[in-house]
C-alpha cells in the first residue's frame, strides 16, 4: 500500500465520525463502539486504531509506533504527524505488538494532566458483559468488559498507575472495527 492511498474514503464526514466515536469511548468508559469510517491502513494497522490515529495525530502530536516503517510513512502523509523514538516524549503511543509498560509513557503533570499520552493498543477481541469489572465516571454502576491481547499485568499496572490521578496514561483499545477506551479516571478490578 503507498502512502499516497487515501487515508479516510469520506475525510472530513469520517474524520467527523471518528472523533465522535472516540469521544462516546472515552465518556463511556469500558463500552464497545463501532467505528464506521473505513480507513484501510497498512498492516498491521486495524480499522478503529488506524481510524483514531487519522482523526487525533497531526504535527503538534509525536508519535511512537511499533508498527514499522508503512505505517509511520502512511500516517506521516495524512496526519502529518512527527514520530519519535522517545516513547516518554510521544503524546499519541501505537502498539500493534508487545505492549509496553505504562510507566515508560509521559503521565502529564500535576499543573497539567491533560498533557500526558495516550496509549492506542490494537487488542484481539472486545466482549461487553464478562471480564474486567470497570467503575468511575461514565459509568451508573459497574460495566464489564473482556479483553485478549493485553499482557498478563495489566490490570496491576493500571491499579499501580491509579495512584498517580489526576496524573496517567488514557488507554484506547482497538480490535478490528471496534474501540473502548479506558480513561486514568476509571478504576478495574478483575473478575
Amino acid at each position: 500500500m503507498s502512502a499516497l492511498q487515501p487515508g479516510f474514503d469520506e475525510p472530513v464526514l469520517d474524520a467527523q465520525a471518528s472523533f465522535r466515536a472516540v469521544l462516546e469511548a472515552m465518556s463511556r468508559p469500558g463500552r464497545i463502539i463501532q467505528i464506521t469510517a473505513e480507513a484501510p491502513g497498512p498492516a498491521p494497522l486495524n480499522t478503529a486504531a488506524a481510524a483514531v490515529l487519522l482523526t487525533l495525530a497531526d504535527a503538534e502530536t509525536p508519535v511512537w509506533s511499533d508498527a514499522g516503517p508503512e505505517v509511520a510513512e502512511w500516517l506521516g502523509f495524512h496526519a502529518g504527524c512527527a514520530f519519535t523514538r522517545a516513547i516518554a516524549n510521544a503524546r499519541f503511543v501505537l502498539a500493534t505488538g508487545e505492549v509496553p509498560a505504562l510507566s515508560a509513557f509521559d503521565a502529564g503533570t500535576e499543573e497539567e494532566p491533560q498533557s500526558s499520552a495516550t496509549l492506542i493498543i490494537q487488542v484481539e477481541s472486545l466482549v461487553a458483559g464478562k471480564g474486567w469489572r470497570l467503575r468511575g465516571p461514565g459509568i451508573e454502576a459497574e460495566h464489564r468488559l473482556d479483553v485478549v491481547g493485553l499482557p498478563g499485568d495489566f490490570v496491576a499496572q493500571w491499579q499501580a498507575q491509579r495512584a498517580r490521578f489526576p496524573r496517567g496514561v488514557d488507554v484506547l483499545l482497538c480490535a478490528g472495527d471496534q474501540l473502548a477506551a479506558l480513561p486514568r479516571s476509571v478504576t478495574i478490578e478483575e473478575s
